[in-house]
């Protein structure tokens, strides 16, 4: 067919409107889909905001019952000294010849009319109620020389004292208060009267169980934890609840939600986590017995840095019913509840009470074994594992120096001491430990903080969790040559790939456990004296360092019995010897660790008792021994 100039304009004419209508079409989908696009982005951005609007009045709601039970509980003790006054009666010249120290601590008022002075003297002794242990305690009150209102008082008084201080109280329990009218009927309990203090994340009737977590808040608990019903039932009075860092994987201890909790010997260090509101309330002298958490060193960590005794019994000793993790699953490394005191002592009394027949009943899951007394209270020599440098975190000077001056009275005290070095801690700590919390890349955690602010002590551990796993897989491959350990340490964030590769790594950790109890038998030692990560750590440094957790978190990866005495403080000569730290690996981790716990002289240095699973009232036997040797030598 032949086309004619005629023909083509023609053809041209008719397309013409076509392509205009293509061209308006074009431009109207491109109109809508910017439209589309901006729609969308407004609709997201107006639930991102009212999501957090929401977050945020989540957290005014919480601040606000912490504030209120904060200041009942104030007036409730106000009320309590006003009502605990004898009035005495006496002449000008009376008062003049009376000691000055009997009237510094009593109140007088003048009655003109007749010419007299009235002292009122309080009938408590907080300040006597308040330095006797645990066990001189609970002898007070069975004898009745002091009543459980006296003692509980005397500790709620010194718990808001330390709080303005520290920081460390999520909510005062005023249920506690209610408790003294009924706590008479368990008078034969061995903790009855005991004040106790219990970690956020321990179940308590209608009452939170966030850990530090915005979307964990506004449901609180149906009933109590397990445990919290045995110390009820064993006479002790759950007064406080304590502060935690935000999910709970963190040695700090500070959350969006109740904020930073900071040491009693120093505030511008951490008390460490994730218990660190115990370990800083204990430090501070506001408690003298409390039940938190340990995994990865939850309870010995704050304990070596608030300068107090922290103890992590085997896993599945103490009844875990009621005990919220920020996720749960996860059964590479295994948490334990246990307690925190002044003493060894009182580590020792608690898990006695706590072990206990209505424990067993509650929780059939728990092996029915009785606290032993006659093998915690033996005094036959040990073999002594002792172990300094673990060759994957090189100790502070002061952690070194405390296991061997632990180390030299045990061998003086008559106990044989032997070299001991744990195994394959740089294959161990990525692929068993890493990977064992993090098997999901850390997408359970970053689950529980959506919708909510995250809290800056954090941030920065939180934004290696999202990052995807190709870059992880790249950056560790970058960092081989150079950073081997923080190479490694990448890549296990990946997490594991599927289902075989976990079950391979489970088998991985039994393997792990069986081949250390050889290596532990080979050295025919009974119990292991180790460091704990010390001293505490400034502010803002602890979410920097995952590696400085060696020394803990290996024991919960083995479901080891350990805990934690402290022996010393850290000397003029210990920061002088810091200057020269390098480390094991001489890497960035290795520099920060060194600027942590720059700026510790004066803080407490600890040291780790460790035992064989089940083997708990061994590894406390050794503690104590540990502590009277330090007491002697102080002395």
């Amino acid at each position: 067919m032949i086309y004619s100039p005629r023909t083509k304009t023609k053809t041209t004419q008719n397309t013409e409107p076509f392509i205009k209508r293509v061209k308006m079409d074009n431009w109207t989908a491109a109109l809508l889909t910017g439209v589309a696009c901006i729609v969308g982005y407004l609709v997201v951005r107006v639930k991102k905001i009212n999501s957090l609007r929401q977050a945020e009045e989540k957290i005014q709601r919480a601040r606000n019952r912490r504030d209120e039970s904060l200041q009942r509980a104030e007036q409730a003790v106000l009320r309590y000294k006003q009502s605990e006054f004898l009035v005495e009666p006496t002449s000008l010249l009376q008062l003049i010849t009376k000691e000055w120290k009997m009237v510094e601590t009593s109140f007088f008022f003048w009655m003109e009319e007749e010419s007299l002075f009235f002292i009122l003297h309080p009938t408590t002794d907080s300040a006597f109620i308040l330095t006797l242990s645990l066990s001189e305690l609970t002898q007070q009150l069975k004898e009745g020389s002091l009543t459980p209102e006296d003692v509980l008082y005397s500790y709620m008084e010194k718990t808001l004292a330390v709080n303005q201080k520290l920081n460390c109280c999520t909510e005062i329990l005023l249920e506690s208060l209610d408790q003294l009218t009924t706590v008479g009927s368990n008078k034969d309990g061995l903790l009855y009267g005991v004040p106790v203090s219990i970690k956020e994340n321990l179940a308590f009737k209608n009452h939170d169980c966030s850990c530090g977590v915005i979307i964990n808040l506004d449901q609180p608990a149906e009933k109590d934890s397990v445990l919290v019903q045995v110390l009820k039932k064993q006479g002790a009075i759950p007064f406080v609840k304590t502060n935690l860092p935000q999910g709970l994987l963190s040695c700090d201890c500070s959350n969006p939600i109740y904020g930073q909790t900071v040491n009693p010997h120093n505030p511008q260090k951490t008390s460490g986590g994730s218990t660190g509101g115990e370990g800083a309330l204990i430090g501070g002298g506001g408690s003298l017995l409390g039940i938190g958490t340990d995994l990865g060193g939850s309870i010995r960590i704050p304990a070596s840095f608030c300068g107090i005794c922290g103890f992590k019994p085997t896993a599945g000793r103490l009844s875990s019913q009621g005990v919220c993790p920020t996720y749960r699953g996860q059964k590479s490394v295994l948490s334990s509840p246990g307690p925190m005191a002044r003493d060894v002592d009182s580590l020792a009394l608690c898990m006695q009470a706590l072990l206990c027949d209505h424990m067993f009943s509650l929780d059939p899951t728990v092996p029915p074994l009785p606290f032993n007394m006659e093998r915690y209270r033996t005094t036959k020599p040990l073999r002594i594992g002792c172990l300094e440098n673990d060759g994957y975190m090189h100790p502070s000077p002061s952690m070194a120096r405390g296991v061997r001056e632990v180390k030299a009275l045990l061998e003086q005290a008559g106990h044989t001491l032997v070299p001991y070095h744990p195994l394959k801690m740089d294959e161990i700590f990525p692929e068993l430990m890493v990977k064992g919390f993090l098997a999901d890349g850390g997408t359970s955690l970053l689950t529980k903080l959506k919708g909510g602010p995250e809290d800056p002590c954090l941030k920065g551990q939180f934004h290696r969790y999202r990052l995807p796993k190709w870059y992880k897989t790249i950056h560790s491959f970058l960092l081989k040559s150079k950073s081997p350990r923080v190479s490694a340490n990448m890549r296990a964030l990946c997490g594991v790939r599927s289902v075989p590769e976990l079950w391979k790594q489970h088998a991985a950790v039994e393997d792990y456990i069986q081949e250390t109890i050889a290596h532990w038998r080979s050295c025919n030692i009974d119990v292991l004296l180790c460091p704990v990560i010390g001293p505490a750590y400034n502010l803002f440094y602890c979410s920097k360092i995952p590696t400085a957790i060696s020394y803990t978190v290996v024991y919960n990866l083995l479901n080891f019995p350990a805990g934690v005495v402290t022996v010393s403080t850290v000397t003029a000569k210990d920061e002088e010897e810091l200057k020269h730290y390098k480390g094991c690996y001489q890497d960035m981790w290795d520099k920060l660790f060194k600027e942590a716990v720059t700026g510790g002289e004066g803080l407490p240095v600890a040291v780790q008792c460790v035992a064989l699973p089940w083997q708990d009232e061994l590894c406390l036997r050794l503690m104590k021994e540990v502590e009277q040797l330090v007491k002697q030598s102080k002395k």
